[in-house]
């Protein structure tokens, strides 16, 4: 059993930075893939970033890359998603997800994640 809890959303102003943060208990963070997912008002839930648990590759969505970096804190148990330059179109919940399944790959399918957060409300105003 894992527990996942985001924190770290808010309101900021275009251009702006945020770093969301997921604190995982139940099971350490290392031995597992983890994403990170957002959901806009009226819209589907969408692949963000993810991270492998070997050897801490990465993956993300084009409209994000250069702009967001997934990385993880083995010793607060932890990965986070640094937001940089954000725009309007970046306001969603977020939520963190675990894939105790995946290891020495990500996927961007929410599918494959067996775990997930409550979610972090980040908004960016023009």
């Amino acid at each position: 059993q894992v527990q996942l809890l985001e924190s770290g959303g808010g309101l900021v102003q275009a251009g702006g930075s945020l770093t969301l943060s997921c604190a995982a208990s139940g099971r350490t963070f290392t031995r597992y893939a983890s994403g990170w997912f957002r959901q806009a008002s009226g819209k589907e839930r969408e692949f963000v970033a993810a991270i492998t648990g070997s050897d801490d590759s990465t993956d993300y969505t084009e409209s994000v890359k250069g702009r967001f970096t997934i990385s993880r804190d083995d010793a607060k148990n932890t990965v986070n998603l640094q937001m940089k330059n954000l725009k309007p179109e970046d306001t969603a919940v977020y939520y963190c997800a675990a894939d105790l399944q995946g290891y020495f790959s990500v996927s961007r399918y929410r599918q494959e994640y067996d775990y997930w957060g409550q979610g972090t409300q980040v908004t960016v105003s023009s």
